[in-house]
């Protein structure tokens, strides 16, 4: 009985949490992360100040959870990329205009999601270094399957993963697009792609 009672708990805070979480995402969509506080959401919800604070310690707190959410859906993306039923070579291929589409998408033509992006980068959050760790375990996985194939050169594929997704830079880091998308003297994401795949198999 105590278990399903504690389930019944589990299960009402989560749906708060979910519900401060959209709340959030749309206030800072719709005003900017900047302009928007703890008693915004609150009243958005219908709710006390206080009755937030139960589930996050600050406005901070509340970002980095839907950073979280965001990074998950993220790599939910690659992660769906990697198990594709094509040679290594197209899924490292599909996965960096991928990554490139989804910045594009919804770091820059949605200015106030890019806001929120930017301020996560600049404070260095850990769940972002996890984040990048963990993509880079998938790609390592890819390359490791491609030089077992024989369409990559013999390396450490996790050395090599690093290599990769660091030479993408310009098509995922928010700040980065941004500035590259105005320049004409920039090599296009094909240019970058291509040239990142024949690094790998030379």
């Amino acid at each position: 009985m105590s278990d399903l009672k504690e389930s019944g708990v589990d299960t009402a805070r989560q749906e708060n949490i979910t519900r401060i979480l959209d709340s959030a995402e749309r206030l800072f969509r719709h005003y900017g992360y900047a302009k928007t506080n703890v008693a915004d959401i609150a009243r958005d919800l219908d709710m006390s100040p206080a009755n937030i604070y139960r589930f996050f310690a600050s406005k901070t707190e509340i970002h980095q959870a839907l950073c979280a959410r965001m990074l998950a859906a993220n790599y939910q993306q690659a992660f769906e990329i990697s198990r594709l039923p094509l040679s290594p070579t197209e899924r490292l291929r599909r996965y960096a205009h991928a990554q490139h589409k989804l910045t594009v998408e919804t770091m820059l033509d949605e200015q106030k999601v890019h806001e929120m992006v930017v301020v996560a980068i600049e404070r260095e959050w850990h769940v972002i270094e996890k984040h990048i760790d963990r993509i880079d375990q998938l790609l390592a996985g890819v390359i490791r399957e491609g030089i077992e194939a024989g369409e990559f050169a013999e390396q450490d594929p996790e050395v090599a993963a690093r290599c990769f997704d660091a030479s993408l830079i310009t098509l995922c880091h928010p700040q980065m697009v941004a500035q590259c998308l105005a320049k004409q003297n920039r090599a296009t994401p094909d240019e970058l792609i291509e040239f990142a795949i024949k690094a790998l198999k030379k």
